[in-house]
């Protein structure tokens, strides 16, 4: 019988493990933590989204870390493929807001327990708390790896240790030395879906208050790099908020974004600077006896109209019937380019992901064995792969974690047959 080792019991591992040993191999996973699952435990703010509904084109779009790479892992195995395996396994789900899917218990403690026996009911020898030290390859060509417990042996051996994000998960980055010494190139690894940081103070007095329907632009040199349209919030050091994850993934991945840059955010971006002024005049002369800052409420947040007023350079105490066509303007401009400056993001170690990883080029797409060393597989965000929020980084960790297990026990089984 085959035997294939797979190296951590993360949503790729899980699946890479189940999906080797549903073909007939015999599989061990290792795993450091106490329970598998552990990092799928903080996705959906705990509720585990488990992927998304929109098609594979759009999971490719929303995948700025070498989406690309992933067409032939999801014509493997779909979202659909996925739900449908998990559903005739046992695990009710539901669609919610912007196609994302969770389980119907909104737990993702339930996910991670039902998977953990479904390893077991599929006869995965599951090593928890046994830290992978090296992994080599034997002169046979058989892979080896050596943990806390031993040394064991494999004819294959899957590499799904996750990123350098959230270590208290697990992620701290073992897959990439692992790579190494073994010959592979690990990419530069920079935090994605991350919280930005600002010099300017302000966000921090309005810590806690969320903005809805507002754009969000990161500006270099006067050009727009990127923008999106949703939710953000302010924090105690700068901004958050799932329009500014994404765009901390664009300043990931492209060259011209480095900081520090200007962040723009669009109070009112379903408005035109002239149909905003004409609200502007009518809420003047609404409160027309009223100080500017009082004869704005039903504008903006009562905290942030004081923060506005100052970047138009307006004294929030002048009567509003005293304020002049040309400051009206500069009030209207600045709701629609409200400014930070965006001097980097918080710390790797609290992204959500990891961009960055073992390199696409050197991993074949179609069955995530490595090109360097035969009968070794990789899955998940140790390659250099990363998505928006949504449920596609789970979906990507799946997909490619379900075509390396079927690949390593399909041709460990072929090549028993010769």
């Amino acid at each position: 019988m085959n035997e294939v080792i797979v190296i951590g019991a993360g949503a790729a591992g899980i699946l890479a493990a189940l999906t080797a040993a549903s073909q007939g191999a015999a599989v061990r996973l290792f795993e450091k933590n106490d329970i598998v699952g552990k990092k799928m435990g903080i996705t959906g703010k705990g509720r585990c989204n488990l992927t998304n509904t929109c098609s594979m084109t759009e999971f490719i779009a929303h995948t700025p870390g070498h989406g690309k790479f992933l067409y032939s892992a999801y014509e493997q195995f779909t979202n659909r493929d996925l739900l449908d395996q998990l559903n005739s396994w046992g695990l009710a789900t539901k669609e919610e807001r912007g196609g994302r899917v969770f389980p119907q218990s909104d737990s993702a403690v339930e996910v991670r327990k039902f998977l953990y026996y479904k390893l077991r009911d599929l006869g995965v020898r599951i090593h928890l708390q046994d830290s992978v030290r090296a992994v080599y390859v034997r002169e046979d060509g058989r892979m080896a790896v050596c943990t806390a417990s031993g040394t064991y042996e494999g004819d294959a051996c899957i590499i799904t240790t996750g990123g350098m994000s959230y270590p208290v998960t697990g992620s701290t980055g073992d897959g990439y030395g692992f790579a190494s010494s073994l010959g592979h190139t690990v990419t530069e690894l920079k935090p994605s879906l991350i919280p930005f940081v600002t010099a300017e103070i302000w966000p921090h007095t309005l810590s806690g208050m969320s903005l809805r329907n507002v754009e969000g632009s990161l500006w270099k040199q006067g050009k727009k790099q990127a923008a999106y349209f949703g939710e953000m919030l302010f924090t105690h050091f700068g901004v958050s908020g799932p329009i500014i994850l994404m765009l901390s993934s664009d300043a990931a991945h492209k060259k011209k974004c480095v900081f520090p840059m200007q962040l723009r955010i669009n109070l009112k971006p379903a408005l035109s600077a002239a149909t905003l002024d004409q609200r502007i005049q009518r809420d003047f002369q609404k409160y027309i006896r009223k100080e500017t800052e009082n004869a704005m409420k039903d504008l903006l947040p009562q905290r942030l109209i004081p923060v506005v007023l100052e970047q138009a350079g307006i004294d929030g105490h002048v009567p509003a019937n005293q304020i002049t066509k040309l400051q009206r303007q500069d009030l209207a401009g600045t709701m629609q380019a409200l400014c930070l400056t965006v001097t980097g993001t918080r710390p790797l170690e609290e992204a959500i992901v990891t961009a960055g990883g073992v390199h696409v080029k050197e991993i074949d797409p179609k069955t995530m064995e490595s090109k360097r060393v035969p009968n070794l597989y990789f899955a998940g965000e140790v390659i250099d792969i990363d998505a928006f929020t949504g449920g596609y980084n789970l979906q990507a960790a799946f997909s490619t974690g379900y075509v390396a297990g079927k690949a390593a026990a399909v041709k460990e089984r072929e090549s028993c047959e010769k």
